[in-house]
């Protein structure tokens, strides 16, 4: 696991990640975009990502070149119809970049706000596909990273199932450690990208359709780049992507795939990220720094802290601080109180955690800043 040093930090942020030797080794091999070697490549990077949520028999995998929004998009404007009508129940910053791309692409969009140390309600959703038949879509965001609050999928999957509409799962900080079974919690789209719980590199991201869907779905898009229907058809009858892939970081999510695997896959994964985040959490109460959100609703992902309250402390400054021990912070996302955001996700474990706080003691002494008195 990854040692923090000024050179190489850690990136206790929600991506992207630290990174094994072995994964960036893999990006020193220049590969032909067209070669039959490449092509396998993908071809073994998709059929494993649809392993991980139990889907191959039922979904399709398409990657897209570009960050894990530029999947989001393509997958709303490549799956939801121009006359439908998506909703999107909202408790943080990624819910509403969603409804923002459905107005810009001119999809009918209704949203649900909760408070943002709140998880979504699947009684809500029930509730409000019940009074208007005009939902075609449901959107949900699985992590929350801009809290790190985990909402209640399975549940809310069954009620979007049981209404007889097409869920969209935004699982972009959570493929990977959490489960989304596909036997288990039905989903039309599911959207991750390659720099999160993976743990490759960014630069690619990819969505899981439902094959029935899929099939349907020509003439939706609004963009030729982001046609994930004409993107899967080339696929399927050349092996290739339409447009010149990102192949370093193809290679390198291949490489990190098999690690994962290695590991002990989803919940070996997902147990180490867990094991993170409790050593976190604890430590930094130890420290007199507060947790934003219940235990019962944090993701083990990223974990929303109360910024000192102490006239000695600056975001800035205590990033810069931190980051000379060897680890990068990320700022607060929230719009009501004053916060620090520190990830679980990456390659690093419990020694690396330990030292993370550590460091962030070390820097609360240095800048003076007394948390419990």
């Amino acid at each position: 696991m990854s040692v923090a040093t000024t050179e190489h930090p850690v990136l206790l942020t929600p991506g992207p990640l630290t990174t094994s030797p072995q994964t960036r080794q893999a990006m020193l091999r220049d590969w032909g975009s067209w070669d039959a070697d490449f092509n396998q490549i993908t071809t073994r990077v998709r059929q494993h990502l649809l392993e991980i949520a139990h889907a191959a028999q039922t979904h399709e995998c398409v990657p897209l070149q570009g960050s894990g929004t530029f999947s989001v998009e393509a997958a709303i404007g490549t799956i939801v119809p121009r006359n439908g009508h998506v909703l999107v129940p909202m408790n943080g910053a990624y819910c509403q970049r969603i409804a923002r791309i459905c107005e810009y692409l001119g999809r009918r969009v209704s949203t649900h706000s909760y408070a943002e140390d709140q998880a979504i309600s699947p009684a809500d959703i029930d509730r409000l596909l019940s009074a208007d038949a005009s939902i075609t879509h449901v959107a949900v965001v699985h992590c929350e990273t801009s809290t790190g609050i985990l909402n209640p999928l399975q549940e809310i999957a069954k009620v979007v199932h049981k209404h007889g509409k097409s869920l969209i799962i935004d699982a972009m900080s959570s493929f990977g450690a959490v489960e989304v079974d596909a036997r288990a919690t039905p989903f039309d789209a599911l959207i991750a990208a390659s720099g999160k719980c993976i743990e490759g590199v960014p630069g690619m991201g990819f969505v899981l359709v439902r094959r029935s869907v899929l099939e349907s779905c020509k003439g939706n898009a609004h963009s030729l780049v982001l046609d994930l229907h004409d993107q899967w058809v080339y696929m399927q009858k050349t092996t290739q992507w339409r447009f010149t892939p990102p192949t370093h970081v193809v290679a390198a999510l291949d490489q990190a795939l098999q690690q994962h695997r290695a590991e002990g896959g989803l919940a070996a994964r997902g147990a180490r990220y867990a094991s993170n985040c409790r050593q976190l959490i604890d430590g930094l109460a130890a420290l007199g720094l507060k947790s934003f959100l219940p235990r019962e609703i944090q993701a083990p992902i990223i974990v929303t802290i109360h910024a000192p309250c102490h006239a000695n402390y600056n975001f800035q400054a205590f990033y810069n601080a931190v980051k000379r021990q060897g680890f990068i912070l990320y700022p607060g996302k929230l719009t009501t109180v004053e916060t620090f955001r520190v990830g679980c996700m990456g390659h690093f474990g419990g020694e690396g955690m330990r030292a993370a706080i550590a460091a962030i003691a070390h820097v609360l002494d240095e800048m003076e800043i007394s948390v419990a008195a």
